[in-house]
């Protein structure tokens, strides 16, 4: 705690509140608008492409027959395109993710409606549009959602009930249309326009039919909104992809069918012959295939754009907008097009209307631009606008174009109030995978649904369900500062996540648990059982966050015995719980995965099966496990209340975010994990992009090894299969996924065997991954989730920290590659390729000795000028020599050996690379395989540092890593696999927490006392003289420490029974954690302490007796609860007593008047409260001052001193508020007035869940006692591995070294691969390049490695980038409430005033809710009427919140009142 003379304190970075950057807010705007820019433009595109062709295509047109056939098929393969895409999407699913045997049944019903929407597309765009004009056909095409709206009205699937209006418009404004229709052409045949015949009236019916099946596309739409054929549907989701392979086939066939079957049998338009195109020809050529590629290209491009802007939250604006305006849109340019262009029409009458068309038939074109220009123009020129006798009857033509518009728009209603969460998936977006590229526009409002699903575990689908995340830190050694990363992590997501008994817009819980490896050790010279020195810098950090979070000290601090060890419980600042388990490495095992273990069995498996099992433990009264609120309401203790709400949370929905005890995060990185498992049921972990952070080499090395591990493999690994290893410093995983078969359990495997020492316990992050893939669960990586945490700094750190890492991650890779095939089969995300791309990088790194060894071979060749031959030889003496050394050297020694011969490999690696720059400048030319590689290398990584500019600067220790290559690749590998039978962790092996016994200056008194079966050991100091004062009572009077269960409610210092001196030691007779007494009788399982406030509620009613029957009813509870037969006596460890006394320093004077200004600073938060507030701080702190006046500023209160202190103080408060009139306040200044004078209180663990830290401890976690023969053979075989291991190694790197070596001795003139030699400027140099077969199969194979990833992080940045901008339009901005003026208020009450005596009878009533509802009330409004509820009428009862009503003349006082008042 803090003392008088040292006031000052750490402000650790990232405490501030995070604030909503301007930026972030500007871009998100600019993105939003220009991809809404991009959806219209596309879909404008498409639109105009398909019509364009369609025109050319006509039989009416003035193309030839020829060129006509051509468009014809340019139209075909526009119909097709789509097809084709999904073919291979679904083909590729289905190969490489999952297959799932179809229902012949259900299959054969969807494929015949695939069938039919194929058939009324073909019809309609190949035989029906070519008749028609342009005009006709870009209005025609509204049509197509005339099932979907009768569907709609069928199933009213309107949530209220007048909405039914939108698709009753849609069917009749989509009737009219087609009425207008006919009526137009039937004008046009009576008025001769363009001599149009009468088999017009044909074309017209099949247009209406072909619409009619088309529309047929969305019949999933609105039966997914409904509850028909859910079984249906849900068995269609599995074996969709199968479905699409057939039905993408079935269309292509009856688009075709439906193209030869018209042209070939009917009108027999198509000659064979003309399909051969000659070089005359390319201007036809080059006119359909550009027209071709804008449709096809434009649509696909439309569809993805319009899946990002729902995505990024932009529905209305970058969506349903767009898209709704690309008819008109359309249409306007056109008519731009035609007005602005047709004077470049050489030779045409530019007078009347029918002048003016009648002389297109006469004009020639000369160039693309012209003759499309010419076509469109004839095409218009094909309406009414071009009658002799009538031209009013256009208008017909321009109102049925506003009718199948309207209809459109109002059938898809619905899409402008969808709820699109922060991260969905497509297929929860829009029904069906496939667009319609013909009508792109329409395909996607359609496809679009009208419910979009969360998930199929989610109850709703609206709302998110909640989830709980446990956060689980694993210690070992950790030093201040690193501890202090985590500890302000957890703080910020307390302040993040808010008052737990308060919604969430994210719907989260959380609790956080760290786990103290090494916690305790024995004192020196006393043999005592203490916490060591990290434990002590813990609790010193945890104080110190809290107070900079709050400026005060922790209010609730617990401290409890358990059979592991010892418990620390803290209430965080908002109400969010945070647990620390100190584990004794005597009593539990120690290291990384036994943490794990025991917080997994604890959190998933005991907390899980009391909640989801309340009836199989001990019932607890939670009427006693309560306190009071802020508010005066009574409620559940924090650890209750997570435990309550879990009964309604799900395993899928439970999370566990695995943490180091150096990881530093903010609640972004954490939302955006969360976002990934909530939304993909699949997805068992997620981890997130992982900063290294410190200072030097060694670090710089691991910043840019980290950037490109994330940057590319993590990224190619998410993109192509499933993440193989989501690191333990950082990691989302998913409860029902962890207790899965065959991954808890199989964790739980203590290692026996050498192979398992090397799996399991060298790498147990990556193996847990393993057991997850391997029982068909995804892992995820996200890469705007960001983590930092220590990375190693010196040499040896690093080198004894991946000698753990690399033998671990080659086992782990090995086994899952060994069982590759049953994991094919059950993980859809592992396919028999990914398989393919693992052993191809697993091959590529057990080469990485020899790659390096003969790339150094390189560099002497470059430098030195030396043979090539000689050059092999000279590269593998030094790897040779360092695999001697590890072989008869230690460790240390080893380590030193290696850190010289990097820093020589350095000096070598960096004349390298500027020889190799030499070379080329020497030569002229970079177009050599290896000048290349190196600089298509730099590019790519200078792009792919672009493409994280938040992380460009790791690019400058980029070349820090290619010096260190040698050093990383070759030393490292061989220190890793020789000392392969070390398995220690190498890293924070030091204890500094064993120490001397603490020399006592000024003793006072050193006995030890027996008393019955007690043995005390009493010790008393100057300082600690003021102490006993404060127990002297309780020793005399009181039994020697009563205790109460975890479950009890805060106690406060001012009870006799709770306050136990610090200088009291006492040893129990059993000092067994397991020995705690459990067979205390039913009666007495749920203890209780006693309220404060309840207690002072008999002196302070002799002054006031408005609340005295509460009190009664309370004393009664506080009776029952002190009454000695439900006390129970608990000894207590000698460690406990040090670490109480650390926070009994909360009760000085100084710190204590610290934290009561901030107790009633932070109970009475609203604005309107201000002058309140700050009255009761001057005025409680001068009466603290003033009672306190002869106690110094570190002394700690006596017991009796706190009493009346707490009287004075709760009395003087009730005398000022009910001054200001302002008693309901009451409550909460009194709760504030007792958490400041509550002390650390020893809990006892219930009786249930000790019995199961007992049977955890016994069956998984007791400590591992080896006996030296199982040492020895354990030695033995970890040998026996460890040569075998580097012999397979050192055979296989020996192999192609010395196949590079006899291709060089036999020389580059037998074999080799001759490759022109190009100077830069593109000529040819006439001279040859001589490379070696097996060297530049290597480089290319590593160049298409790497090229794969390149692409496979183009694709994860693309989806990244959404996710980040979905996640910032959502995200929680911590902005100040705004005080509401006077004025504004009166306005408020005025206009609801006038509301009610304009629309409502007088007795109409309205509860106090509503009233704040309809208020939208911000705090200062709740305010201004919560101030005057005592003056409203008696219906009012202070026992019920949202029973009471008021009755319309309380709200005309209110607003008089308030309105007089100002």
């Amino acid at each position: 705690m803090q003392d008088t003379w040292d006031p000052f304190q750490l402000n650790p970075i990232g405490a501030e509140k995070e604030r909503k950057r301007t930026c972030f807010q500007v871009a998100q705007y600019l993105v939003a608008v220009i991809i809404g820019l991009a959806v219209l433009t596309s879909a404008v595109v498409a639109k105009g492409a398909l019509l364009v062709l369609s025109t050319l295509s006509s039989p009416t047109s003035m193309r030839t027959p020829r060129e006509q056939q051509f468009y014809m098929l340019m139209l075909v393969f526009c119909l097709v395109c789509p097809n084709v895409l999904v073919f291979i999407k679904s083909l590729w699913r289905c190969a490489f993710k999952s297959f799932v045997k179809p229902n012949l049944r259900t299959m054969a019903f969807i494929c015949a409606i695939e069938c039919l929407v194929s058939l009324g597309t073909s019809v309609l765009v190949l035989v029906v549009m070519p008749q028609f004009d342009v005009l006709t056909n870009l209005f025609i095409s509204g049509g197509v959602c005339i099932v979907s709206a009768i569907l709609q009205i069928a199933f009213r699937l309107q949530r209220e009930t007048w909405k039914i209006v939108f698709p009753l418009c849609s069917l009749i404004l989509t009737v009219a249309g087609y009425c207008l229709l006919g009526i137009d052409y039937y004008v046009r045949v009576t008025s001769k326009v363009d001599r149009q015949s009468g088999d017009c009236y044909i074309y017209i019916g099949i247009g209406i039919l072909s619409s009619l099946l088309i529309s047929l596309c969305w019949w999933e739409n609105p039966l997914q909104a409904t509850n028909r054929m859910q079984g249906t549907l849900k068995e269609l989701d599995g074996f969709r992809d199968f479905v699409f392979v057939i039905s993408s086939i079935l269309r292509i066939i009856v688009i075709g069918a439906v193209y030869l079957f018209y042209h070939v049998l009917l009108v027999d338009s198509i000659e064979w012959s003309d399909f051969s195109l000659k070089n005359k020809d390319w201007e036809l050529l080059q006119t359909g295939l550009g027209l071709l590629f804008l449709q096809a290209f434009c649509a696909a491009a439309c569809h993805w754009f319009g899946v990002v802007a729902c995505k990024i939250h932009s529905v209305k604006m970058s969506f349903a907008l767009p898209v709704c305006c690309t008819g008109p849109a359309v249409l306007l340019l056109g008519l731009i097009l035609f007005i602005t262009q047709a004077q470049e029409l050489d030779g045409a009458k530019h007078g009347s209307i029918t002048e003016f068309c009648g002389s297109l038939a006469y004009l020639s074109h000369k160039n693309t631009t012209p003759m499309i220009l010419l076509e469109i123009t004839r095409s218009i020129c094909r309406t009414s606008l071009n009658s002799y006798y009538l031209q009013w009857p256009f208008s017909m033509l321009a109102l049925e174009g506003v009718c199948m518009w309207s209809g459109f728009v109002t059938c898809t209603y619905y899409v402008w109030k969808i709820k699109v969460q922060r991260i969905e998936r497509t297929s929860q977006l829009f029904v069906r995978r496939l667009y319609e590229s013909a009508f792109i526009d329409l395909s996607l409002l359609l496809n679009t649904k009208m419910k979009v699903p969360r998930a199929k575990t989610q109850e709703s689908n609206d709302d998110i369900q909640n989830c709980v995340i446990y956060l689980c830190a694993t210690m070992w050694h950790e030093t201040y500062d690193e501890m202090l990363k985590i500890l302000t992590s957890m703080f910020r997501l307390d302040r993040y996540r808010g008052d737990p008994k308060e919604e969430h817009k994210d719907c989260f819980d959380f609790e956080c648990h760290i786990y103290v490896d090494d916690a305790f050790m024995k004192e020196k010279g006393t043999d005592k059982r203490l916490v060591n020195s990290y434990v002590n810098d813990l609790i010193q950090v945890v104080i110190e966050v809290y107070r900079v979070f709050t400026n005060k000290e922790p209010d609730d601090v617990s401290i409890i015995e358990t059979p592991y060890g010892g418990r620390l419980m803290f209430v965080m600042p908002e109400g969010n719980m945070l647990y620390v388990h100190l584990k004794d490495k005597s009593l539990i095992r120690n290291k990384k995965r036994w943490s794990q273990i025991m917080y997994l069995y604890y959190l998933l498996g005991y907390k899980g099966y009391i909640a989801k099992n309340p009836q199989k433990v001990l019932t607890l009264d939670l009427r006693r496990e309560s306190m009071i609120s802020l508010d005066g309401e009574t409620f559940i203790l924090p650890q209750y209340d997570n435990d309550n709400k879990r009964k309604f949370i799900s395993d899928d929905n439970t999370y566990i975010l695995a943490l180091d005890g150096d990881t530093d995060f903010h609640p972004k990185a954490v939302i955006l994990l969360v976002d990934r498992l909530r939304m993909y049921e699949n997805v068992g972990a997620a981890c997130g992009r992982i900063h290294p952070t410190g200072m030097g080499p060694m670090v710089w090395y691991q910043k840019f090894e980290y950037a490109v591990g994330h940057w590319l493999q993590k990224t190619a690994e998410h993109v192509f299969g499933s993440v193989l290893c989501s690191p333990g410093c950082f990691s989302l995983f998913r409860g029902s996924a962890l207790m899965d078969d065959n991954v808890l359990k199989r964790y739980t495997t203590t290692a026996s065997q050498a192979a398992e020492y090397v799996q399991y316990d060298q790498g147990e992050d990556r193996w847990l991954c393993t057991l997850l893939l391997q029982q068909g669960w995804r892992v995820e990586y996200n890469a705007a989730s960001d983590a930092y945490t220590n990375s190693p700094q010196e040499f040896k750190e690093f080198y004894n920290q991946r000698r753990r890492w690399g033998p671990s991650t080659l086992a782990n890779t090995l086994d899952l590659l060994h069982s590759g095939g049953e994991t094919v089969k059950r993980n859809t995300s592992i396919s028999r390729l990914y398989i393919f791309y693992q052993m191809f990088t697993v091959g590529s790194s057990i080469l990485g000795p020899a790659s390096v060894t003969l790339m150094i071979a390189g560099a002497f060749q470059f430098v030195f000028k030396i043979a090539g031959t000689l050059s092999i030889i000279i590269a593998s003496v030094p790897p040779v020599f360092y695999i001697i050394i590890c072989f008869v050297c230690k460790p240390n020694t080893q380590i030193t050996i290696a850190a010289i011969m990097s820093v020589l490999y350095a000096f070598l690696m960096t004349a390298s690379f500027f020889s190799i720059i030499g070379d080329m400048v020497m030569q002229e030319t970079f177009l050599t395989p290896t000048g290349v590689f190196l600089i298509s290398m730099a590019i790519m990584y200078m792009v792919t540092a672009i493409l994280h500019p938040e992380e460009f600067g790791m690019i400058v220790y980029g070349l820090m890593y290619f010096i260190c290559i040698p050093s990383g690749y070759l030393l490292l590998t061989i220190y890793s696999l020789v000392n392969m039978h070390i398995v220690s962790w190498g890293t924070r092996e030091s204890n500094k927490g064993e120490g001397e016994a603490k020399k006592n200056h000024n003793v006072m008194c050193d006995r030890n006392c027996k008393l019955c079966c007690w043995d005390m050991k009493i010790q008393i100091t100057q300082e600690t003289e003021m102490l006993h004062q404060i127990t002297s009572q309780f020793v005399n009077q009181a039994p020697p420490h009563p205790t109460s269960d975890q479950g009890t409610s805060q106690q406060t210092a001012s009870n006799p029974e709770n306050l136990v001196s610090p200088s009291v030691t006492q040893e129990p007779a059993v000092e067994d954690a397991k020995k705690l007494p459990t067979d205390k009788p039913d009666g007495d399982k749920s203890m209780e302490k006693r309220n404060l406030t309840d207690k002072f509620n008999e002196n302070i009613d002799n002054d006031d007796e408005d609340d005295s029957e509460d009190d009664d009813n309370e004393e009664d509870d506080d009776n029952m609860i002190n009454d000695p037969d439900n006390m129970e006596m608990l000894p207590i460890s000698e460690w406990v007593m040090p670490v109480q006394e650390e926070f009994l320093k909360k009760l000085t004077y100084a710190n204590m008047k610290r934290n009561l200004q901030e107790q009633i600073r932070s109970s009475l938060r609203l604005r309107c409260e201000d002058d309140l507030r700050e009255e009761l701080v001057l005025m409680l702190t001068d009466t603290l001052n003033r009672e306190l006046s002869d106690v110094g500023p570190e002394d700690v209160l006596e017991q009796t001193q706190l009493e009346l202190l707490q009287n004075t103080l709760a009395t003087q408060a009730r005398h000022i508020l009910k001054a200001n009139n302002m008693k309901r306040l009451e409550k909460r200044v009194k709760l504030a007035i007792e958490k400041t004078l509550t002390a650390p209180q020893v809990q006892r663990l219930d009786e249930g869940e000790n019995d199961f830290w007992i049977k955890l401890l016994d069956r998984y976690l007791t400590p591992i006692v080896d006996t030296k023969a199982h040492l020895e053979e354990v030695t033995r075989e970890l040998k026996s591995l460890r040569n075998k291991a580097v012999f397979l190694y050192f055979i296989i790197n020996v192999l192609w070294v010395v196949a590079t070596f006899f291709l060089q001795a036999i020389g580059n003139d037998v074999i080799s691969i001759k490759i022109p030699k190009y100077y830069t400027n593109g000529t040819l140099s006439g001279e040859v390049l001589k490379v070696e077969p097996l060297s530049l199969m290597f480089l290319l194979s590593f160049a298409i490695l790497l090229l794969i990833q390149f692409l496979a992080m183009l694709y994860h940045r693309v989806y990244t980038f959404i996710h980040v901008m979905s996640y910032r339009s959502s995200e929680k901005n911590y902005k100040e409430k705004l005080e509401v003026s006077n004025n504004t208020l009166k306005c408020i009450y005025t206009i609801y005033s006038a509301v009610l005596i304009g629309s409502t009878v007088r007795s109409q009533r309205f509860t106090y809710t509503q009233t704040l509802w309809f208020l939208s009330i911000s705090s200062s409004r709740r305010c201004k009427l919560e101030n005057h509820r005592p003056e409203f009428s008696s219906s009012l009862r202070d026992d019920e919140e949202d029973s009471p009503v008021l009755e319309l003349e309380d709200l005309h006082y209110v607003n008089g009142h308030i309105m007089n008042s100002d």
